[in-house]
């Protein structure tokens, strides 16, 4: 399926078992750190690394959904309703034979890759838009309801890659900082608990871009969390990132060493860790 991008090839030794990318929506660091309507969130960065200058790479959402995944903006058109040919983090995942699933929140069943429905948004679900999936059934059915989540992470059935989306009401898009920190409250901590974080896991948590007015770099300044086991307790970093560092940090946390788009050149996030 599909060939690599820049920068080497196929995979080398995982640093990770377990990796994890969980994106929120719309509100900028500022609006977020520190914030008394986010404590659980603002533990974890207490208590984990965070980094302080990291900026999205455009506006409005989509573009930064596919710099995560893709290394391009692509497009930044909310309604895109195109197919993604580029290179991609499945193309690349199924090129090392690494397994990814999509859990996201208010999706109307598994294998799904239509549009807009409820409070679920396909902008936020970049996985629906490859070609690697869409022209494959068996790759579109990683694409699954959040509702599966717990019951894999109880029966220790989570691939190497999971990506989580909350729905509109759940991740600061429609409803409110205070509820997106508590559905953070309820959905992460028992993964954060759990035996098979605790053994190899890595949770990236990010948003999307900062509010509209906040145009530096691209698309404003956001706080991102490196959560893991390994990380270095309290890192305050001061180095400047956008999403391909992420997207790079995703790929070579599994051993992949071929890095799409922007990700090929963008500074590694190493320092985080152990």
């Amino acid at each position: 399926m599909g060939g690599g991008g820049g920068g080497g090839g196929g995979a080398s030794q995982r640093a990770f078992g377990h990796v994890f990318l969980l994106v929120e929506e719309n509100h900028g660091f500022s609006s977020v750190v520190g914030n008394a309507d986010m404590p659980y969130l603002n533990s974890l960065a207490a208590q984990y690394g965070l980094a302080t200058q990291y900026f999205a790479n455009t506006h409005p959402s989509i573009g930064n959904y596919f710099m995560l995944t893709t290394g391009q903006i692509v497009t930044n058109n909310d309604s895109f309703t195109g197919v993604v040919s580029d290179d991609n983090v499945v193309r690349e995942f199924n090129n090392a034979g690494i397994s990814w699933k999509s859990y996201a929140e208010s999706l109307p069943r598994a294998g799904y890759t239509g549009g807009n429905m409820g409070n679920y948004l396909r902008r936020h679900n970049p996985f629906s838009f490859f070609s690697d999936v869409l022209n494959y059934p068996s790759q579109a059915a990683n694409l699954v309801p959040f509702s599966q989540f717990a019951g894999d992470l109880a029966a220790g059935k989570l691939p190497a890659f999971t990506y989580i989306v909350p729905n509109n009401q759940n991740d600061a898009h429609n409803g409110t900082l205070a509820q997106a920190d508590q559905w953070l409250q309820q959905n992460i901590e028992p993964l954060l608990d759990s035996p098979l974080f605790q053994k190899d896991g890595l949770l990236i948590l990010t948003w999307d871009e900062a509010e509209d007015s906040d145009t530096s770099h691209g698309g404003g300044r956001v706080a991102t969390l490196i959560i893991s086991p390994k990380a270095k307790a309290g890192l305050q970093s001061q180095t400047f990132y956008q999403h391909q560092s992420a997207l790079r940090l995703i790929l070579s946390s599994l051993g992949v060493t071929n890095f799409p788009g922007a990700s090929v050149s963008a500074p590694t996030m190493d320092e985080f860790f152990n």
